[in-house]
């Protein structure tokens, strides 16, 4: 059985102010768990490996669940310690790739090509192309060996331009995803605020917000169990 692979984010602070940022904890754990419950494997990558930094916010919005994952010495380890660097990663080993969300990732996910190559080999292999809330940022520069944009003509989600606004984080962060997405012809498709909501374009799988990685993960499960 292949794994799964789960990208997430090294920025610490919100571009050149002193606010602190990272990773949304849960957007990670409440996936992994589902897909470790299925029986999958995964694997924890960031940008420039090692140290994964979590949005200190993200801290309130836990349970049991989350704290539990977040506290074992797997996650600690392989996932906020020691992540993988893009270019340790084989993307033939992988059913799917997910970019976990927190703002972070609106510095460190767009540009990266490395990235941006697993992305795309791992669907042109078959395998699927999953994000939560800001993942979507890892998206955006993604393209196929025809040199289409992955997420042009496709229907997707990620964390809205409205909500940005509600998070009141609209001064500070680069570029709102939803219009970015639809730049590259993307066909943006949304829930009401901060509710669950997750959408599924064949082998592209994408959540609008934190409360969706659940949703995300079980799509991903289905499909995965149909292949």
């Amino acid at each position: 059985m292949k794994k799964i692979l789960i990208v997430l984010t090294n920025t610490t602070r919100y571009g050149t102010t002193t606010d602190p940022t990272g990773l949304w904890l849960g957007e990670a754990t409440e996936f992994a768990l589902i897909l470790q419950q299925a029986g999958y494997q995964v694997d924890y990558v960031s940008p420039k490996g090692g140290f994964v930094p979590l949005d200190p916010r993200s801290m309130k919005h836990t349970d049991d669940e989350v704290m539990d994952f977040y506290e074992s010495a797997d996650f600690q380890q392989r996932g906020l310690t020691a992540s993988l660097m893009p270019n340790q990663v084989n993307a033939a080993d992988y059913a799917a790739i997910y970019y976990a969300g927190g703002h972070g990732v609106m510095w460190d996910f767009p540009d990266n090509q490395t990235l941006q190559h697993l992305a795309a080999d791992i669907y042109e292999n078959g395998g699927f192309v999953t994000s939560v809330c800001h993942g979507i940022a890892g998206l955006l520069n993604v393209k196929l060996a025809d040199g289409a944009y992955l997420i042009a003509g496709r229907k997707i989600t990620g964390f809205t331009k409205s909500e940005e606004i509600l998070a009141g984080k609209r001064s500070v962060v680069p570029f709102f995803n939803q219009v970015e997405t639809e730049k590259r012809g993307a066909k943006f498709s949304k829930h009401r605020a901060y509710s669950e909501y997750a959408v599924q374009d064949g082998q592209l799988i994408t959540g609008q917000n934190p409360f969706s990685a659940k949703a995300v993960a079980r799509l991903l499960v289905k499909s995965l169990s149909h292949k």
